[in-house]
């Protein structure tokens, strides 16, 4: 199957602050963005999954209004910190996380080995799914785990992965990790 994947438009947050599953409102270019992501892929989706997030919500209905949203497209869970500067979160808390986000839980929140769980078991699902041109509007963090189990990169390498704002992946997924592999990214 042709899975299409989009990063959610641009948030009214600044980049230094922890905005993970905390609902936030979008840029004021959103309507512009989503004309240009329009022009760039073709609507011809059988099924379109969503995060429940608004910011992803919005550009998935400009799809379609038959949408399967799903919490375990949401992105990382930064619990305490969600909406905290990170020059504000505490050097005691943030360095061990810094040291190995992968297996470090933040507090009241997650580890990245927990998200992978979570999206890879949904990954898992999608392999049954029977439709051919799949849509998906997340997060950035979910988008670089999809990488991570496409290509089989460790997590710990997750955030080499560079993916923008309003960003278009697509990939092939097939009934088994040999068939699966990257198509392109725009």
């Amino acid at each position: 199957m042709q899975v299409s994947v989009i990063r959610h438009t641009k948030v009214n947050v600044p980049s230094s602050v922890c905005c993970g599953q905390t609902d936030v409102e979008l840029a004021d270019a959103f309507h512009q963005e989503v004309v240009q992501i329009h022009t760039k892929i073709e609507n011809d989706f059988e099924i379109i999954f969503s995060s429940p997030l608004s910011r992803c919500k919005r550009l998935a209905e400009t799809f379609s209004n038959e949408i399967i949203f799903d919490d375990r497209l949401k992105e990382f869970n930064f619990g305490d910190w969600e909406m905290k500067s990170w020059n504000e979160i505490p050097s005691e808390e943030i360095e061990p996380w810094y040291a190995d986000f992968v297996e470090t839980k933040t507090p009241n929140g997650e580890s990245m080995q927990e998200m992978s769980e979570r999206l890879f078991h949904f990954m898992d699902e999608l392999r049954n799914v029977q439709h051919e041109k799949v849509l998906i509007v997340t997060h950035g963090g979910i988008i670089r785990l999809m990488w991570c189990y496409v290509l089989q990169i460790p997590i710990k390498n997750a955030f080499k992965i560079p993916v923008n704002y309003g960003e278009i992946f697509q990939f092939n997924l097939g009934k088994m990790n040999e068939e699966d592999f990257i198509l392109r990214k725009e």
